[in-house]
């Protein structure tokens, strides 16, 4: 991560910037390092590698969210080719669970900051919206992973949720407005009440595998 002289304030200043304490960055390092095979970026293919992602259902959208640089706080759109360990902190960052002494606006920007992560995960075309149809085969890619659920049933429970989706944020417009797709605010609004903090998580700080989202 640098110089032995400059790990210190560097690490003092990746924790300050994503929240992870210390102990939790060196055992990402240790991971990243696998992961890249002691290189000092990451590629697509590198993922390949990581066993419980095989058979998730929605395994191209967390990878590819790892490489959109809207998830990178860069200013510019689209994706990057690879990404170096402060990117892959910056990810694994949103994944992080609550902690015990965040206060209520912390809260709120830490749950903001999730849902405009998995947001940015169904705005396949990335035009700051989901199209109701985006949002329908998110949630039926979700349910595929299950296998107690039959296809038949999996499709009906999208179906049921994009119709949800379009009373929420077709319900509140005027009637000369033009329904055009979900927006960061809709989608603010679909998601209350459900504990994003809790379901968006990672186990990644296990060697094992790395972030779940579901």
């Amino acid at each position: 991560m640098g110089s032995a002289h400059s790990v210190p304030a560097e690490m003092r200043e990746l924790a300050d910037r994503t929240g992870f304490t210390s102990e939790q960055i060196e055992h990402l390092h240790r991971r990243f390092k696998q992961l890249s095979r002691d290189q000092l970026t990451i590629r697509k293919e590198n993922f390949d590698s990581i066993p419980d992602l095989e058979f998730n259902p929605i395994r191209g959208k967390i990878v590819h969210a790892f490489f959109d640089k809207r998830n990178l706080r860069q200013e510019s759109d689209g994706l990057v080719d690879e990404i170096n360990f402060e990117d892959f902190l910056t990810i694994m960052s949103y994944f992080r669970p609550i902690e015990m002494n965040m206060d209520e606006e912390q809260l709120d920007r830490f749950r903001k900051e999730k849902l405009k992560f998995l947001f940015h995960m169904y705005d396949s075309d990335h035009d700051g919206k989901i199209t109701l149809q985006e949002y329908r085969n998110v949630v039926e890619e979700l349910l595929s992973g299950n296998p107690h659920l039959e296809k038949d049933s999996a499709r009906s429970i999208a179906d049921g949720a994009m119709l949800e989706a379009a009373s929420i944020c077709v319900g509140q417009m005027g009637p000369d407005q033009v329904y055009e797709g979900i927006t960061f605010e809709d989608f603010l609004k679909m998601w209350q009440g459900i504990d994003i903090e809790t379901k968006m998580h990672v186990r990644f700080l296990n060697m094992e595998t790395i972030a779940h989202c579901y």
